[in-house]
This record gives C-alpha cells, sequence and structure tokens, in this order.
C-alpha cells in the first residue's frame, strides 16, 4: 500500500470533500429549528386531527341526531352510535358514542357524511398516550376536545 491512500484514510478527505459540498448547498446558518413544547408549530387549516362532536351553542344540547352516517362511512367501523327515542319530544337522542381513536387513519369520511355537521376533525395534534385505552373516545371526552398543555421556560 502506498502512503498516499493510507494519508487519505488517515486524514479523512474524502469525508471532508463530501462535507465541503454538503455545507456548500446548506449552509448552517439557515438552519431552522422549531422549540416545539414552547412554540407551537402553524397548523393549516385543513389539517385533519382528533374528532370532536359539536353542540348547539344556545342550548347546549349535541347536534348529533343519531343517523349512524359517520359509522357507516368509516372505513375502519370504529364508530359506535347508539340513541333511544325520546317519547316527549319524539326525536333520537344519543345514549352513547364511542370513537376508537387508535385505529383512526384521519380521512375525514365521517366529517362529510355528517349532514348536521355534528362531527368535525378538529386541528388539535398531540394525541400521544402510554396505553390504547385513553385513545377510545367517549361522548362526554369528544364533546369538551383536548386541553393542551402549555409549556412555560
Amino acid at each position: 500500500m502506498s502512503l498516499t491512500p493510507l494519508l487519505r484514510k488517515i486524514f479523512l478527505v474524502d469525508l471532508v470533500k463530501g462535507l465541503k459540498v454538503t455545507f456548500h448547498y446548506q449552509p448552517p446558518s439557515e438552519a431552522i429549528t422549531e422549540q416545539y413544547p414552547l412554540e407551537r408549530p402553524v397548523i393549516f387549516e385543513r389539517f385533519r386531527g382528533q374528532p370532536r362532536l359539536n353542540s348547539n351553542p344556545d342550548t347546549g344540547e349535541s347536534l348529533c341526531i343519531v343517523c349512524n352516517l359517520c359509522a357507516l362511512a368509516c372505513p375502519e367501523q370504529l364508530i359506535v352510535v347508539k340513541g333511544e327515542r325520546n317519547p316527549a319530544t319524539k326525536r333520537k337522542e344519543v345514549v352513547s358514542w364511542t370513537y376508537d381513536l387508535s385505529r383512526c387513519m384521519f380521512c375525514g369520511l365521517c366529517e362529510e357524511a355528517c349532514s348536521t355537521d355534528a362531527l368535525e376533525l378538529s386541528q388539535d395534534y398531540e394525541m400521544a398516550l402510554y396505553s390504547r385505552e385513553g385513545m377510545v373516545l367517549d361522548q362526554a371526552a369528544l364533546e369538551r376536545g383536548q386541553e393542551p398543555e402549555r409549556y412555560a421556560k
């Protein structure tokens, strides 16, 4: 082995040449880092995040009419809606509402199928948990939505 290839390996000449090309096209001064917990990223308008059940702002009752269109439109069959007819008002009312968020692919088909805009995919994106049991949301959890944690320095 001659001296030149040995010196090239010892002084990592090829690595330095590669880094020179990299830094030529990407100077370190232009690197962008988000300080995530303290600075929230900009969420685009059409982002589909955690589902939410809307309620009537005047009366506070759920807008869901228990038509099951969202459950039929869901390709994963993760929505279960049960309701009973109220004899006084002759309207169907929600008895139980469950949504398995761990299997959801956030396609938005349930939101499009809802005729009363009772179900929407909000812009909440922090849904990480340590167990799958917390990913099955009931009616109360869907109505109140997510409370994001605010971090301070």
